[in-house]
């Protein structure tokens, strides 16, 4: 799968504002082999986040979506993991063989991003 990795927190706004656009990629691409995988970094417990994705509902081109990828906890070791993050949103476009293709410190850009995947999506057919 190319999968967009997500570093993103409950408290901060431009991760609001791309969580629309993210839920709307998963739907687009996730039949042609795309996910999200979202790492939350909130300092609460799991509970504060569970709650956060079982109740938030998000403006999807008028409809009130809730998150509809996975969402992990993630802590300091797993931002190492991806050369540490200076603040978030932070997001990884990984390639279907495991590679780092894009990275994008804060808010994402949506007409970029959806290129980026795409060329990915179509790398992968033979």
């Amino acid at each position: 799968k190319v999968v967009l990795v997500n570093f993103w927190a409950t408290w901060c706004e431009p991760c609001q504002v791309e969580i629309p656009w993210l839920i709307e990629m998963q739907q687009k691409y996730s039949a042609k082999g795309f996910t999200i995988l979202g790492v939350d970094v909130d300092d609460e417990g799991n509970n504060v986040v569970s709650a956060y994705t079982a109740k938030e509902r998000f403006n999807v081109s008028g409809e009130k979506l809730p998150m509809n990828y996975p969402v992990l906890r993630g802590n300091d070791a797993v931002a190492d993991k991806f050369g540490g993050l200076l603040g978030y949103p932070t997001s990884f476009l990984i390639s279907r063989d495991g590679k780092i293709v894009k990275k994008r410190q804060g808010l994402i850009d949506y007409e970029e991003l959806t290129k980026a995947i795409e060329s990915e999506l179509q790398d992968g057919q033979f």
